[in-house]
């Protein structure tokens, strides 16, 4: 099935794409799965003039919503490279399921790799390509044998159009179907590349500082549209931000690293060493960190 460009797909139009989940439809997404266990064992990262990492531990369970918290440099972003298999830990173990990442051949890591959703701050979207080419850019890892070259001059089937069309009404952009990407705002480009990763059918979800480059409302929206995420899709999401009150708000449970030394975990509530700010601190305003009556992990 085509449709013309003259205009955005309907909710009505592809309700039974969209809204219906009892019916057992060719298209479902293959994103009702939990996420593996992770299990993160004393791992260190160094590099030759700084340590990255040190001996941190810790265990993630599936479905949860983790905020990571830190200064830059303190090892937020090595922390889900190593998780996501493309930096390689130095001492100790990271388990994805059953599966040790040192110990997978170069395929089984690229296997691993693409059942890792990654969001970043830059949204890394193609800015001349549609929002829903895009999105089809997530199901690339899917496909297999001529559909695999029939991608190369953007044709898809009905049901990659359709899994696109799923995930782009998830994030509330249904609308935008056929705007070019660099026509949306900031907010709007990192929802759409919600939706790309949503697209790839990941087994976890790891994003990298998703609401530094914007502004509060749209932080809030792409913030609420991965809490939305990880509830309805039982997906892990680990994300890591500079803001504390974002992490109070939507994470169930908090880490928080300090020069590559995970000093706190623990849910939001046992976030301590700051007042508790009326909106989202503005880039200028300090913020201690880290608090100082912040507990040492000790597992």
């Amino acid at each position: 099935m085509l449709w013309r460009r003259t205009g955005a797909p309907t909710l009505k139009r592809y309700a039974a794409v969209i809204i219906s989940q009892s019916e057992p439809p060719s298209v479902r997404l293959l994103l009702v799965s939990p996420s593996p266990r992770i299990v993160v064992d004393r791992v260190s990262r160094s590099y030759p003039r700084a340590q990255a990492l040190d001996r941190v531990t810790v265990t993630i369970e599936p479905g949860e919503f983790v905020g990571v918290i830190g200064r830059s440099g303190a090892g937020k972003t090595t922390f889900l490279r190593c998780l996501a298999g493309v930096t390689a830990v130095t001492e100790g173990a990271v388990r994805i399921g059953p599966c040790n990442l040192a110990g997978l051949s170069a395929h089984q890591l690229r296997t691993h790799r693409a059942h890792v959703g990654m969001v970043f701050q830059q949204f890394n979207l193609v800015r001349r390509l549609r929002v829903l080419e895009n999105i089809l850019v997530g199901r690339l890892a899917h496909l297999r044998g001529w559909r695999r070259w029939a991608a190369l001059v953007w044709w898809f089937d009905k049901a990659e159009r359709e899994i696109a069309l799923r995930c782009l009404a998830h994030v509330g952009l249904l609308a935008l179907t056929w705007q070019r990407a660099d026509t949306l705002s900031g907010g709007e480009q990192q929802r759409v590349a919600i939706a790309k990763v949503l697209a790839q059918a990941p087994a976890l979800i790891l994003a990298d500082e998703p609401i530094a480059s914007l502004d509060l409302a749209n932080a809030a929206l792409v913030m609420e549209t991965l809490r939305r995420v990880a509830d309805e899709t039982r997906l892990t999401v680990i994300a890591t931000m500079h803001q504390v009150e974002a992490a109070r708000r939507y994470a169930d449970r908090v880490l928080g690293f300090f020069q590559g030394r995970l000093v706190f975990d623990g849910p939001p509530t046992e976030l301590r060493g700051h007042t508790k700010p009326r909106s989202w601190p503005s880039p200028t305003r300090r913020w201690r960190w880290p608090p100082r009556t912040c507990r040492t992990y000790s597992s």
